[in-house]
């Protein structure tokens, strides 16, 4: 994927970088393969806002992607490469001999005609969906289940990939894209490849109205409020050391930097090494 730059004939295009969308071969959806989705504006079942800056945007259809890849020794063919509004990576369009046809995230290299294969017997090429067991060491993987049979969950936004390092005792040793590593069982399923679309990173919207679309509403700084407000609130102009900032906080009082994980989590024993560590 290539990104494509703008003469500066006016302040948003001056550093403006969008995709090329070169990497797309088909325009619409496939129909069947879509729900509507329905967007609540950050607010709970009884109205209030949970979530703030969320509201507004293009409309848009959620598409059905098959995360779980559980018809094994099918192989189907990909015929097209879609943009997915409601994810970062690309999609591909896949179909099955008897005319099923199913999304899949796109992986790098993968390109329109290629055969892709989910089971035990299917090749380690990119694309193909094995267990953990079954996939050579070193190789780059991504859309991995956590939980065998559950569906991959991690290593599934443009641009990551996992490294299988090793396997012991029935779990394998996967380094993460944030850079822990952690054991997870060797019956879980993982997609051979890196994701599609990495220059994703290095879009540049060039202004305000590009961010809207997304359905991001603006976001208003604590130090700019009254204390009533925020926590950071207040003072004689801009204070940063008293009138109420004293401590970096979020607006219902809870002080920002911490960890947040909790140390009796179930999943923290199958955690090697943390994200944390020194590299």
């Amino acid at each position: 994927m290539a990104l494509k730059t703008f003469k500066p004939n006016t302040p948003s295009n001056r550093y403006k970088q969008w995709s090329s969308f070169e990497d797309v071969t088909k325009d619409t959806p496939q129909k069947s393969l879509t729900v509507a989705l329905r967007r609540s504006g950050g607010r709970n079942n009884t109205g209030r806002i949970t979530t703030r800056h969320i509201g507004g945007g293009a409309q848009r259809r959620y598409r059905l992607v098959d995360f779980k890849r559980d018809r094994h020794d099918e192989a189907a063919k990909v015929i097209a490469i879609e943009y997915d509004p409601n994810r970062s990576a690309r999609i591909a369009l896949i179909e099955y001999p008897g005319g099923q046809r199913s999304y899949i995230l796109a992986p790098a290299q993968l390109v329109v005609g290629a055969s892709v294969m989910s089971g035990e017997k299917a090749a380690p090429d990119v694309g193909n969906a094995l267990p953990l067991r079954k996939i050579p060491l070193g190789t780059a993987i991504h859309n991995i289940e956590l939980i065998p049979g559950r569906g991959g969950k991690a290593a599934r936004a443009a641009g990551q990939e996992a490294v299988l390092s090793n396997r012991e005792a029935g779990y394998a040793l996967v380094r993460m894209p944030s850079g822990e590593i952690r054991r997870i069982h060797a019956d879980c399923y993982a997609t051979i490849g890196k994701v599609g679309n990495s220059e994703h990173m290095n879009i540049q919207g060039g202004k305000a109205g590009r961010t809207r679309w997304l359905g991001t509403r603006p976001t208003v700084r604590g130090m700019c409020m009254n204390p009533i407000d925020h926590p950071n609130g207040g003072g004689e102009g801009r204070s940063k050391s008293g009138g109420g900032r004293q401590h970096l906080k979020s607006p219902w009082g809870h002080v920002k930097g911490q960890k947040t994980r909790n140390k009796k989590k179930a999943s923290g024993k199958l955690i090697v090494q943390s994200r944390h560590a020194k590299k």
